[in-house]
């Protein structure tokens, strides 16, 4: 075999979908809000403040540890259920995995003004690469629905 492999960059948004793609069971839900990234970014990328505030089954999130973009966070939910999270947050990108929950988020400038923002989610099944998707879609309507109340009362 001669060449090379052949190369694509894609954008956070873009990337997540392929990503969740990848995972049976997990749904992407996006919206264009009327800001500009850093504005959006700045709030989903708080995960101990502004995140909280946007994500509506989240009551708390904590990060305990950092080591440049990596991260670990311990996360508590309005039933009080707690999770530990490992992953990567980094601008317009943010990946967390714990042994039953996925939080993701990406974000992209649109052309011509705004930003494409994409959730993911689901439930994850020990010992299966599956998520249940219980309430994903509603979540992330609900999450995307407070982040741009949030910009908009910014």
């Amino acid at each position: 075999m001669t060449g090379t492999w052949p190369h694509v960059d894609l954008d956070p948004v873009r990337r997540l979908r392929v990503l969740a793609a990848g995972i049976p069971g997990a749904h992407v839900t996006e919206r264009v809000l009327a800001a500009p990234l850093a504005q959006v970014w700045s709030v989903l990328a708080d995960l101990e403040g502004g995140f909280g505030t946007v994500q509506p089954d989240m009551r708390h999130v904590r990060i305990v540890h950092r080591d440049g973009d990596r991260l670990r966070a311990v996360a508590r939910s309005r039933f009080g259920m707690r999770a530990r999270f490992d992953g990567v947050l980094r601008p317009g990108w943010c990946w967390l995995q714990s042994r039953f929950l996925l939080i993701g988020m990406a974000a992209t400038s649109e052309p011509g003004g705004g930003t494409r923002v994409a959730l993911p989610g689901g439930l994850r099944i020990p010992g299966q690469a599956a998520l249940l998707p219980l309430g994903v879609r509603r979540e992330a309507r609900r999450a995307l629905d407070r982040l741009a109340e949030q910009i908009r009362l910014g």
